[in-house]
């Protein structure tokens, strides 16, 4: 046989071959999660973040997480290349609802976040959840995330986002959400809740870290939290990365409260769950929808993605934090008809 038949005998063979591996390649780095009405899925564009997956949990009833949480996996997804999920607190009709009571308000509402078994598939957990009680089959799923050495952020009430149902213990000690996992719980408005604003300060011993990379101008109509008792300090391993001053209104260019300090709203630690496997861990107490519109604080919290990651040698100061299509969040607060808050689809915050 000619060499040239024998070549394209062994071409016509091999071609078949290849194809199959370039189609189960391409299917291999398909998104993880399968679609859903009660969830959001965003495919990983090119970039650093190409096959890794995020699941950012919407689940909070006065800082509109709803919106933001799918602003920032659209942004992570076609910036960054990362996978993302967002999974959202839902009513009886499926629709993201974050005007639902809590137990707090003096009811036994259960809360339900469809697709949390999917945290099993994820990198990187960010959880913007306030006071919500899950049933049992759920919150096993998140304490299984967090016994798994995979890294978390938490946003703003994060740090009381779990209310009389978290059954998780080590030692036989229970853990707190907020102060042992996250580095802090919510103790009080420092600032004037509703009133003022706060203002962000890069802490000049920590500028060099890796999350401050390209960070500028960080401001938001929200007010800064305290997380830890007057006279105290953050725990021994946090990293304080940024401080929050309240300002004397709600404006950007509004002066100083100087009756009051600032006190740290984004630190680092790490967590070391029960099976001994240990996670780095971010944590901004900003972070209402209008927050986000700093382009800063969203920097901040796409670098600390990074970071948690273990990525952090990929931060690029001038990588873009822009949004992808519209973003108009609504103004924080319960005062839902005056807001114009109501209960949507999860597809209407694609």
């Amino acid at each position: 046989m000619p060499k040239h038949n024998v070549a394209s005998s062994i071409f016509n063979a091999v071609l078949p071959i290849v194809l199959i591996a370039a189609t189960i390649s391409c299917a291999a780095a398909s998104h993880p999660v399968p679609e859903s009405p009660l969830w959001l899925t965003f495919q990983g564009a090119s970039g650093p973040g190409s096959g890794k997956h995020i699941v950012l949990i919407a689940a909070d009833q006065e800082y509109r997480s709803e919106q933001s949480m799918p602003m920032l996996a659209k942004i992570l997804a076609t910036r960054h290349g990362f996978n993302c999920t967002v999974l959202f607190s839902v009513n009886d009709k499926g629709e993201a609802d974050p005007t639902m009571k809590t137990r707090g308000q003096g009811n036994n509402v259960t809360h339900n976040i469809p697709g949390l078994e999917y945290l099993e598939k994820a990198d990187l957990m960010i959880l913007f959840s306030r006071m919500i009680t899950l049933p049992d089959d759920q919150i096993k799923h998140v304490i299984d995330y967090l016994d798994s050495g995979k890294p978390i952020i938490g946003i703003r009430t994060a740090n009381h986002g779990f209310l009389h149902n978290f059954p998780y213990e080590i030692n036989g000690a229970k853990v707190r959400f907020g102060d042992d996992v996250l580095g802090g719980a919510f103790r009080g408005h420092h600032g004037n809740w509703h009133a003022d604003s706060t203002r962000g300060i890069l802490v000049e011993a920590a500028k060099d870290h890796p999350i401050l990379r390209g960070v500028e101008d960080i401001w938001g109509p929200s007010d800064v939290y305290r997380t830890y008792p007057k006279d105290g300090s953050l725990p021994a391993g946090c990293q304080a990365l940024v401080y929050g001053q309240p300002l004397l209104g709600r404006n950007h260019d509004d002066g100083v409260n100087k009756e009051k300090e600032p006190l740290p709203v984004a630190w680092t630690k790490t967590w070391t769950g029960s099976t001994g496997k240990t996670a780095r861990v971010f944590h901004v107490t900003m972070g209402s929808a209008k927050d986000y519109q700093s382009a800063g604080l969203r920097r901040l919290t796409i670098n600390a993605a990074y970071w948690c990651l273990k990525m952090e040698q990929q931060i690029a100061a001038t990588s873009s934090v822009e949004y992808v299509g519209e973003y108009k969040p609504l103004a924080s607060g319960f005062q839902y008809d005056k807001l114009k808050v109501v209960p949507r689809k999860p597809a209407e915050y694609k």
